[in-house]
């Protein structure tokens, strides 16, 4: 069976060589994972297989689900020591990037400029209202 014929690009025309795309991203991906597996073997032989944040414990049938966060979310430093890793589970790693960002775009809004603090939705306003009224 002939190998099919790569798309054309519509900006310009030339045909997309999807065998190097193919090549660089499979690089690029067993960069990442020897990278990770360094690091992430270094701080499961340290760290005991708990959650630092929710305390959820891990065994080898769950240990997929059991991440290493950088602390200072900078994922080239990895010192020997684990002094900038944490193990945390999949949710809470995933809360910690989440807050971590919003930490981000509130700082970013601007020196002398404050992140409004105050909450606009209010779910249980008018509820005394209507306890009273006994409707």
């Amino acid at each position: 069976m002939s190998k099919p014929t790569p798309p054309d690009r519509p900006q310009t025309g030339k045909t997309i060589d999807t065998d190097r795309l193919d090549r660089v991203v499979v690089a690029a991906r067993r960069a990442r994972d020897e990278r990770e597996q360094g690091y992430r073997e270094q701080a499961l032989k340290l760290y005991p297989w708990v959650c630092g944040r929710c305390g959820r414990t891990f065994n080898h049938a769950n240990l997929r689900e059991l991440t290493v966060h950088h602390r200072d979310h900078n994922h080239d430093n990895n010192p020997s020591d684990g002094s900038n890793w944490e193990l945390l589970c999949l949710y809470c790693h995933d809360n910690e990037h989440q807050r971590y960002e919003e930490h981000i775009a509130a700082s970013s809004k601007g020196a002398g400029q404050e992140a409004s603090s105050h909450t606009t939705h209010r779910p249980f306003e008018g509820l005394e209202a209507l306890l009273k009224s006994g409707k």
